[in-house]
């Protein structure tokens, strides 16, 4: 087993922050922030928070489903990626909206707009 396919939490951590900032630049430059809520190396999992101008963006779902698409397949230990918004108020921290393709509470499919990135 080599040492060089486990990357420490931190190296992912850093990876991850760097995806976000090569890949999403327009979210700066429009107001809004990305950072990572919680990194779980071992799961494979993130979770990234949007911030800023992002929380009340009617585009954030979009942005928020190229980033899970795109970390997945652009480092290879993140297998899961959860984005938050804000939205949605109180402290329930499992608010997202929905993405197209994904099925709502009613199971019924959401056809919406894809991503234009």
């Amino acid at each position: 087993m080599s040492t060089e396919t486990q990357r420490s939490d931190d190296e992912l951590r850093e990876e991850v922050t760097n995806f976000l900032r090569r890949n999403f630049p327009q979210i700066q430059m429009h107001g809004g922030s990305a950072a990572i809520q919680h990194l779980d190396a071992e799961a494979g999992e993130v979770t990234v928070a949007l911030g800023g101008a992002c929380s009340g963006c009617g585009i954030s779902p979009m942005t928020i489903q190229a980033i899970k698409s795109r970390m997945v397949s652009e480092i290879p230990e993140i297998t899961t990626v959860n984005a938050e918004t804000g939205m949605g108020g109180g402290g329930d921290h499992s608010t997202s909206p929905s993405f197209p393709g994904e099925m709502t509470r009613d199971d019924e499919s959401d056809e919406g707009p894809q991503a234009p990135f």
